[in-house]
């Protein structure tokens, strides 16, 4: 049982890296006039654009002086969950791994 929860612990860390990158490359983007209709340009704007737009709408003081802030908003949020729930589940799975099975020798 701990190797599934290891297991899931390395797929959300590895969906959380990926996504991290996409936010950095569309951060990075946005600082310059992209072609709208470049195909990464737009799966960039896609992937992206629905959360900053979440956190816009909870949070709207982070558009200060004609610079969006949500993009660093959620890289904090994506280092945080890859610390806390990542690191939660890898110890989880340590501790059910390495626990005394009264079955095994």
């Amino acid at each position: 049982m701990g190797n599934l929860v290891y297991g899931a612990a390395f797929i959300i860390r590895t969906v959380l890296t990926i996504y991290f990158y996409i936010v950095i490359a569309s951060a990075i983007l946005s600082w310059v006039n992209p072609d709208p209709y470049n195909p990464i340009v737009r799966f960039l704007r896609n992937a992206t654009e629905p959360v900053y737009a979440y956190i816009r709408r909870y949070m709207p003081f982070l558009y200060v002086g004609g610079f969006d802030l949500s993009p660093l908003v959620l890289i904090l949020l994506i280092q945080f969950l890859q610390i806390a729930l990542v690191g939660n589940l890898v110890d989880l799975s340590n501790s059910m791994r390495y626990q005394h099975n009264p079955l095994m020798p």
